[in-house]
């Protein structure tokens, strides 16, 4: 199983929640890759926001060895999985489909806990560390279900 995280910058939201699934499968000996991605190129090559690096480092989880990188139109051939952080991104994840096959990987991450609610990540940007925290928790929430459904 291949799983790609998308945010619009990759530097904060993205980053979080590729590390912790990778942290959850790891502690749940799951085989499972997990990469991320932004939709824009703002911050391609960058390091993950550090607000996004300490509250990830808080609960264990390192993400220093991520850099932001683009969505890329052959992430619909190499992932199974492609979580969008909100709708926009899911939109322009959308438009960039070329099959139904490709459409249907695309997912909103929040419909794995608040299944068909549409929610989205809140992009914490510009908010301060309490931004974190609430997305982390989120994307937490989130991650926890993705493995329970895989381990059945």
């Amino acid at each position: 199983m291949k799983v790609l995280m998308v945010c619009l910058g990759n530097i904060c939201r993205s980053p979080l929640a590729e590390g912790i699934l990778k942290h959850k499968a790891h502690e749940n000996n799951l085989r499972i890759e997990v990469d991320s991605a932004g939709t824009a190129a703002y911050h391609v090559g960058n390091l993950p926001d550090e607000r996004s690096i300490e509250v990830a480092r808080k609960y264990g989880i390192d993400l220093t060895n991520q850099r932001a990188r683009q969505f890329r139109l052959q992430d619909f051939e190499e992932f199974d999985v492609i979580y969008a952080m909100d709708s926009e991104n899911y939109n322009n994840i959308l438009k960039l489909a070329s099959s139904t096959s490709d459409e249907s990987k695309v997912k909103l991450i929040l419909n794995e806990i608040e299944p068909n609610s549409n929610s989205s990540v809140p992009d914490p940007y510009y908010d301060g560390d309490e931004g974190f925290e609430n997305v982390y928790q989120m994307l937490n929430l989130a991650c926890k279900e993705i493995v329970l459904r895989l381990k059945k």
